[in-house]
């Protein structure tokens, strides 16, 4: 009688980082299992790879994303957007009512006779009162809980009212922006019209932020001339051959100051292994898995943006550069971060970034980029 030989599992690791190299972006590696099934006289029988699982996970998660719809910055941005009509609003109807002192006067004898005459009115408010907790008391009769309509939520607070509260302007959801008051992974910062050298009207995505170990970001509105296979074979690169062949149509960006040999790549087609998501739908890193996705002619070259270098800043550094002005802070549409990396959109042939995202914005802001846009994002590097 033969023994059997039971079946052996053997795992074969390989590595996969954020940066197509070593340098900017390097996550810890990241195990890519294969299993092989072995039978009694040590042949193969069966190989699996969880990479091909990996990336239609990675896609399932962002075609739920883009069902489920609005992302929670979206959100900020609308009840960002209603603030300022409501504040606009106010400041009309506060410069109209100041106007008149004899109105004032009216108002205060008015207030004053409507607390006497509520005072009063309380007394016999017994039945009215009554009526008021029985309609209190039917909110717990369950008819009205968890539906979904135009009523306000009965449990809604005066502070948390905002929360339930569906703004009533219209924004566009493609193009958008507004000003923040903390850096965050996913925000842009845009430099000051004041600013020059290599980071004049640069628009710069925080990759991470952290005051412990300082912060890293990337230029995204800076198209070199010439696309991935010409510049990275021209200029000093750690880009191996097979990258820039499966690439060689995508759009370089100058990225930063810091090691220019290394590149990222910036897209919005998933968080695939390698990668990492510093917004909704919108990814940095795993080239590797990318470039699979092309050879199988699952994704199209166009829709990367590769970075050349990056900015880095050491603990506390960006803190102090914004203190002084040197950056404006905002949270922008991935529409707007991805306009260089085939993200289709209608932006009216504007190929100033950094003036857009100012004019969305807006007030002072707007003007700002009315008074100093005008050289463009295609520009040659000082």
């Amino acid at each position: 009688m033969n023994n059997l030989v039971p079946n052996v599992f053997i795992f074969i690791l390989t590595l996969e980082s954020l940066s197509i190299s070593h340098g900017a972006f390097v996550a810890p590696p990241k195990p890519i299992q294969f299993w092989k099934s072995m039978d009694n006289n040590g042949a193969v029988c069966k190989v699996r790879s969880n990479s091909s699982l990996g990336m239609n996970r990675a896609r399932m998660e962002k075609t739920f994303e883009d069902m489920m719809g609005e992302d929670w910055r979206l959100v900020r941005a609308r009840l960002v957007a209603q603030e300022k009509v409501e504040e606009h609003q106010l400041s009309s109807a506060s410069s109209g009512s100041s106007s008149s002192t004899e109105g004032e006067d009216d108002k205060r004898h008015n207030q004053l006779g409507n607390m006497f005459s509520g005072a009063i009115s309380s007394l016999f408010s017994h039945g009215k009162h009554a009526e008021d907790c029985e309609k209190r008391d039917a909110i717990f009769d369950g008819h009205r809980i968890g539906l979904h309509n135009n009523i306000e939520d009965p449990f809604a607070s005066d502070d948390e009212i905002v929360a339930v509260k569906q703004p009533s302007v219209e924004l566009d959801k493609h193009r958008w922006a507004h000003p923040i008051s903390h850096v965050e992974p996913g925000c842009v910062l845009l430099a000051n019209e004041k600013l020059g050298g290599v980071f004049h009207q640069t628009v710069v995505l925080i990759i991470d932020h952290h005051e412990a170990t300082g912060s890293t970001g990337i230029v995204i509105n800076r198209p070199l001339p010439g696309n991935l296979l010409k510049i990275a074979s021209e200029t000093a690169s750690h880009v191996d051959l097979s990258l820039k062949l499966a690439f060689n149509c995508a759009t370089v960006s100058y990225g930063g100051p810091v090691m220019q040999e290394d590149y990222s790549v910036l897209h919005g087609y998933g968080e695939v292994e390698g990668s990492k998501k510093v917004a909704p739908g919108v990814y940095v890193g795993g080239s590797r898995e990318l470039m699979n996705e092309v050879r199988r002619n699952n994704f199209d070259p166009h829709e990367t943006l590769f970075i050349k270098g990056h900015a880095a800043w050491v603990p506390s550094q960006l803190s102090r550069e914004i203190s002084k002005g040197v950056w404006y802070i905002a949270s922008v549409s991935p529409e707007l971060i991805l306009r260089y990396a085939g993200k289709p959109q209608d932006y009216e042939g504007n190929t100033d970034l950094w003036s857009d995202i100012l004019t969305c914005m807006g007030k002072e802001h707007g003007e700002i980029a009315r008074r100093y846009a005008g050289r463009g994002d295609k520009r040659l590097m000082p």
